[in-house]
């Protein structure tokens, strides 16, 4: 990673560097009311961490229903894919979070978006199901 120049960017604040990683500690425990209060206080809703993963993508793979619904009423992204590719919607896929798999879904999620898609991923695992799912049957 580049060294920040001082000129042109501002250095990292210690204070801000440990309250996104609290943020992100969060997302990835599904606490959802402190989440969502930090959101609501002004935390980015797609605030993504140095990998690309949002607070949704985070709170998605680790199949926390509650935070990904607080999230979604907050205007998450449900398509933001990380830096390799990854959708919330193909990270729950992969861990079987089906309800969050249904929240993303209604919630304009692409089952097609992403590398490997959540379409790829179900049929990878061979879940017919979510495959049906994703074809509106």
């Amino acid at each position: 990673m580049n060294e920040p120049h001082a000129e042109t960017e501002p250095a990292h604040d210690p204070e801000l560097l440990q309250l996104a990683a609290k943020v992100f500690d969060l997302a990835r425990h599904g606490d959802t009311d402190t989440l969502a209060a930090y959101v609501d206080a002004g935390v980015p809703v797609n605030l993504t961490n140095d990998k690309g993963d949002s607070l949704l993508m985070l709170a998605a793979y680790h199949g926390h229903p509650g935070a990904v619904a607080a999230l979604l009423e907050r205007e998450a992204d449900p398509n933001r894919a990380n830096d390799r590719g990854q959708t919330p919607l193909a990270g729950a896929v992969f861990k079987g979070a089906d309800e969050v798999v249904r929240l993303l879904l209604a919630h304009g999620a692409d089952p097609s978006a992403g590398a490997p898609s959540a379409i790829e991923t179900a049929g990878v695992f061979g879940r017919q199901d979510l495959l049906d799912l994703f074809r509106g049957e």
